[in-house]
Parts: C-alpha cells; structure tokens; sequence
C-alpha cells in the first residue's frame, strides 16, 4: 500500500534540446502512473534520470511542447551538465 501512495506522488517531466531551439521543450509531463511511464520509457532508452523536487514542481506546470522559461536556463544548464558528465565516464563522448 505505501508504494501506491509513492506513486500518487511522484512526478516526471521529459525535455528534449536539439539545434534551433533557442530552449529545452518539455516533451512528456506526468504524475502518478503517467510519471512512472516516463521514468520507464527513460530508462529503457538509457536515458539518465535526474531527480530535483524543486525544479519537477516548475518544470510540471509547463504545457506540452513550451520552451523552459529563462528563470531555468540556469537549473536545466547543470543538469545538461551533470548528465554530459556521467556520457563521458561511461566513454560516451570523445574527448576533441
């Protein structure tokens, strides 16, 4: 029963960057079982998970597809970072 209760809170939102825009797009956002999707379809691509319960609350309140809004550009800069980081120990990226 207590990990119905975790999931009820539990929170994801997904973003995607590429080349053009001028901001990371928020591309899925739920909570719940819609959250736990998310975490799930995540790992299964091998995509890194980030947990920081203060920026999911602003980043939750986005609609589908809006750009993060410049008060984040900072928060999201570190974890693109953080996340740069763990490729390149795993021997993702080449050293140019």
């Amino acid at each position: 029963m207590k990990k119905d209760m975790n999931n009820k809170n539990k929170k994801a939102v997904a973003l995607f960057y590429k080349e053009g825009f001028n901001a990371p797009k928020v591309i899925a956002k739920g909570k719940g079982e819609i959250a736990e999707k998310i975490i799930d379809v995540g790992k299964k691509q091998n995509v890194e998970i980030y947990e920081d319960k203060d920026l999911i609350d602003e980043l939750i309140k986005l609609n589908l597809h809006d750009e993060i809004p410049p008060q984040l550009y900072e928060a999201v800069a570190k974890i693109v970072f953080f996340v740069y980081q763990l490729d390149k120990e795993k021997g993702e990226y080449d050293e140019e």
